[in-house]
């Protein structure tokens, strides 16, 4: 498939519209990531993608593209969300969201700067891996009745600030608001409300971490001002989604929607890209299901933010406002969307991709708006994490969304062959005073350094593509790995 690219531009390569596919495709790389291997796969579902119905524009990747299900990881697609003169209203795909539903990163600031951490990171991490479960199949330390639930799946991070565990201050900065209002409980399946009921403030395993940083680079002074930074300070990332609850849900309306894809008489190119029209009641169910997962999502975030914030009052004394430890942003990257661009409604689903608002957008708080939404990308616990803004440039060209993070290089089976977790530990401690805690000896390598792309070269590429301007680096001091 890469030998059918076309060079549009520095960085953008187009895929010609040809058979079955209904808007070409477009994909946001250099040739170094080109060419990382599996790539035919991946290039191969954003043609597919282009034979959905009601596509608008491109079937567009973004630089750290790899093979997922159904979409491509690093997928963005948009989809008319009614008849319009411009084209027929589209369809809403599980695979293009995946089965962690709002998986997403959430950045903290602090007042506190590299120096206090150096010297206290095993203590530091050792305390976050006591207040914050982590691994597969890791419960969380409340248990959710079942009105608790029906309040975190309806009205999300709210329900956190409503019972203590956020602050009214970060609803502002977390997008949607910590909620989306399409949600319907009544969509989610009771195995998926058990699955999610014993998980809610816990991390997970796979990529998901929380990880102790240094503001490492400045790169827009003013822009990281505004977003609460400076060069030299700690910040805490955390990376999870929605859990057991969200991969049940995408699991229980797959084949739902199949069914609607076949009923309607849908082409589908893959059977991963199980399709509903909007105005069929499965797509309708699995939009209410899928917004109460992301609701669960965000909440999940908010209470490992509170749990984040008790294990550094516990290290340095005080709280964690008096510790400086505001929410910078709390961004998705496994989502769909109604939202509107160009004066048109459209279901934007972004799959291993952030959305990346522009300046001057009323979706982003009233005090990012001179600079862009922050758009937090991690890498690998090696190297380094970055934080970006969304440009005008998305929004003109990618529906306003951008990378999600490095994008794997090898696959998880690969790196656990290739890695030694006990001596990938000691070179991380050794060589780079990264601290780690790793639930799992197998999550360790595969989650190692050497199997992830070179995330500068990825935010790279969105700079030069103008789909995202820099705005710090960050560099891991300690990792609690599930």
């Amino acid at each position: 498939m890469k030998d059918k690219l076309i060079s549009k531009n520095k960085n953008i390569y187009e895929l010609p519209q040809e058979g079955k596919m209904k808007v070409p495709g477009r994909i946001y790389s250099s040739e170094a990531l080109l060419s990382h291997p599996g790539m035919d796969s991946a290039i191969q579902q954003v043609a597919n993608v282009a034979e959905l119905p009601g596509i608008v524009n491109a079937s567009m990747a973004m630089p750290d593209i790899h093979w997922g299900y159904g979409f491509p990881i690093g997928g963005v697609a948009a989809f008319r969300a009614n008849n319009t003169s411009k084209g027929p209203s589209g369809v809403i795909s599980p695979g293009g969201v995946g089965f962690d539903i709002n998986c997403g990163v959430r950045l903290l600031r602090t007042d506190l700067v590299e120096s206090d951490i150096r010297g206290k990171q095993k203590e530091i991490i050792d305390e976050l891996y006591t207040q914050v479960p982590a691994g597969l199949g890791s419960k969380g330390k409340i248990q959710l009745s079942d009105r608790e639930l029906d309040s975190v799946l309806s009205i999300g991070s709210k329900w956190a600030e409503e019972n203590g565990y956020l602050w009214e201050s970060d609803l502002d900065v977390l997008e949607e608001n910590g909620c989306i209002d399409s949600a319907v409980p009544e969509h989610v399946s009771h195995y998926a409300r058990t699955r999610g009921r014993k998980q809610v403030g816990s991390l997970g395993s796979g990529n998901h971490f929380l990880e102790v940083q240094k503001v490492d680079e400045v790169f827009d002074e003013e822009a990281a001002k505004a977003f609460g930074l400076f060069e030299g300070q700690a910040v805490v990332m955390m990376h999870t989604g929605s859990r057991g609850c969200g991969h049940q849900v995408c699991q229980d309306h797959l084949e739902c929607v199949l069914k609607a894809s076949k009923r309607e008489g849908l082409d589908l190119p893959d059977k991963q890209l199980a399709s509903a029209p909007l105005d069929t009641p499965e797509a309708q169910e699995y939009l209410g299901a899928m917004s109460a997962a992301a609701n669960f999502a965000w909440t999940n975030r908010s209470l490992i933010s509170y749990a984040t914030r008790k294990a550094f009052s516990n290290i340095f004394g005080g709280d964690g406002k008096s510790l400086g430890m505001d929410t910078v942003y709390d961004v998705s990257h496994n989502i769909a969307k109604i939202e509107k661009h160009s004066g048109e409604e459209l279901c934007v689903h972004r799959k291993g991709a952030t959305r990346a608002f522009g300046p001057d957008s009323s979706d982003i708080p009233q005090k990012y708006r001179s600079f862009g939404q922050p758009v937090i990308v991690p890498g690998d616990m090696g190297t380094a994490s970055y934080v970006l803004s969304g440009t005008s440039g998305a929004m003109e060209q990618t529906f306003g969304s951008t990378c999600h993070g490095a994008g794997r290089a090898l696959g998880r089976k690969a790196a656990l062959e290739k890695y030694n977790s006990t001596n990938l530990v000691k070179e991380l401690w050794e060589k780079h005073e990264v601290y780690v805690r790793a639930r799992s000896p197998r999550v360790a390598s595969e989650e190692a350094p050497g199997a992830y792309k070179d995330v500068s070269e990825v935010v790279d590429v969105c700079q030069a593509t103008g789909i995202a301007n820099k705005v710090v680096r960050l560099k891991p001091m300690g990792v609690v790995k599930g």
